[in-house]
């Protein structure tokens, strides 16, 4: 790690208009998509969300819940700035996979024992009926969802029950999260 901390240090390595000090800058952090599976029995799995806020929320909520993320090829960058400010520091606490081929992963984690399922905004099981101790849940882009082929790898589908026609990528995924942490308490 190194850290920046005069006035002027901090400006030339922040993103920001109005940086405050000091500024930390750390090695890569993500793990790769076996590491993942090896370190969690919940994890999310983005597929396609390209908003760097969603993103970090999810890193921030598996941080509380206990989870994993991984996230596809296309998401947003785990480094970007505004990804990494979303976690509040979560990045330092939940392991992350970047870059991860969406079916190739399914198909890994289901050999390696877990179940899977995909968020549908309608027309799946409720989460109770649907998580294991061992589950991968994925989660898709709010405009476009999940495509076909995603969706087919899954062994379920799973729906946020909502009087909204749909929900926000990262308060979907949250929420699954905490009823999977809570089948796994239950």
């Amino acid at each position: 790690m190194r850290l920046f901390e005069t006035e002027e240090e901090v400006r030339r390595v922040s993103t920001l208009k109005t940086p405050t000090g000091p500024v930390g800058v750390f090695p890569f952090l993500d793990v790769s998509g076996e590491e993942l599976l090896s370190a969690r029995r919940r994890i999310v799995f983005l597929h396609g969300v390209q908003d760097p806020g969603n993103v970090g929320t999810v890193v921030r909520s598996a941080h509380a819940f206990g989870a994993g993320v991984a996230l596809s090829k296309g998401c947003a960058d785990l480094y970007n700035p505004k990804t990494v400010r979303a976690t509040m520091g979560s990045i330092f606490h939940a392991p992350v996979a970047r870059e991860l081929e969406t079916v190739e992963f399914l198909r890994r984690a289901s050999e390696a024992g877990f179940s899977t399922a995909a968020a549908v905004p309608e027309g799946g099981e409720v989460p109770s009926a649907v998580f294991e101790e061992r589950v991968v849940v994925v989660v898709g882009a709010e405009g476009s969802g999940l495509p076909r082929d995603v969706v087919e790898a899954c062994g379920a589908r799973v729906s946020v029950p909502s009087q909204a026609d749909s929900l926000n990528a990262a308060v979907a995924a949250s929420i699954l999260l905490h009823e999977a942490h809570m089948r796994v308490l239950g």
